[in-house]
């Protein structure tokens, strides 16, 4: 029986697709599969050493890792005109890419996808890299002129008194057309073509029960919202856990291999990627 090590990161979005599957809701046949869950960070370096068989992996990480990963089609974090948003403690200038010039920023973590936006976005600027749950409380104490705010921090930095500058997500649309791939569910190629093909059969049947069983799913999803409430924590269920989670389609698609070829024209890759993605 093939023991799968699958792993994702401690938030909402996530609990909530991989929910039927932690609590045996689909048939999975002889496949078993242990749940590791770390920040998104920590998972992109871990994937990189080889270390999982299946992993949420930031588009960005995955520029480093398509010689020994593919892409899944399913479990993709794609914001529709929102993403990653950039947050300072002043009201936001006339042009806030030109102010951000020469600023020191928080990041969280270099190999996010909110990182290769940014620098696409401003290249001119110091980044300072921080824990992603830290970057509101640095960002209002001063040390740093502003944040980059992923997960939850997207809904809750005006509780801490901060004020949007850009939206990452909105951007990259009005600069292409098209969503802002985050992250996305990456399988080591050297599970074989069978068991890769079953395991993504697994992952969809799980996002899909969620989403055909929300309250159930979020129910799950409540306990990794990090003080979000019910409304609040199912908003953000909805942004990351929608259409393109179910399949990247052809948008999805075109969106991350534009996005990696924006990032290898501007130096942030090395070169351009061929993408792959699981049949």
């Amino acid at each position: 029986m093939p023991t799968i090590r699958l792993a994702h990161s401690p938030d909402s979005d996530d609990a909530f697709m991989f929910y039927a599957l932690a609590a045996g809701k689909v048939p999975t046949g002889e496949r078993s599969y242990v749940h590791e869950l770390q920040d998104i960070e920590t998972l992109n370096q871990r994937a990189l050493a080889g270390e999982l068989d299946v992993t949420a992996v930031s588009i960005h990480a995955y520029a480093y890792l398509a010689d020994s990963y593919a892409l899944l089609p399913h479990g993709a974090s794609i914001g529709d005109r929102y993403g990653p948003r950039l947050v300072a403690t002043e009201p936001p200038p006339p042009d806030p890419r030109a102010a951000l010039a020469g600023k020191r920023v928080a990041i969280p973590g270099k190999l996010t996808t909110a990182a290769l936006v940014l620098g696409l976005y401003q290249p001119d600027i110091e980044t300072e890299i921080v824990p992603f749950d830290q970057i509101e409380d640095v960002v209002a104490s001063g040390a740093v002129d502003a944040g980059l705010l992923i997960h939850e921090g997207q809904l809750t930095y005006a509780e801490s008194g901060l004020h949007l500058w850009a939206d990452m997500g909105e951007w990259w649309y009005q600069e292409t057309g098209l969503p802002l791939p985050l992250g996305g569910n990456a399988v080591r190629r050297d599970l074989g073509e069978d068991l890769i093909s079953a395991v993504s059969q697994d992952l969809r049947a799980s996002i899909v029960y969620g989403l055909e069983h929300r309250k159930e799913a979020l129910d799950h999803a409540m306990q990794y919202a990090r003080g979000l409430d019910r409304d609040k924590a199912d908003e953000f269920v909805g942004m990351y856990v929608n259409d393109y989670t179910v399949d990247y389609g052809d948008t999805g698609r075109r969106a991350v291999e534009l996005l990696l070829e924006r990032a290898a024209d501007a130096g942030i890759i090395p070169s351009r990627v061929p993408v792959t993605f699981v049949a």
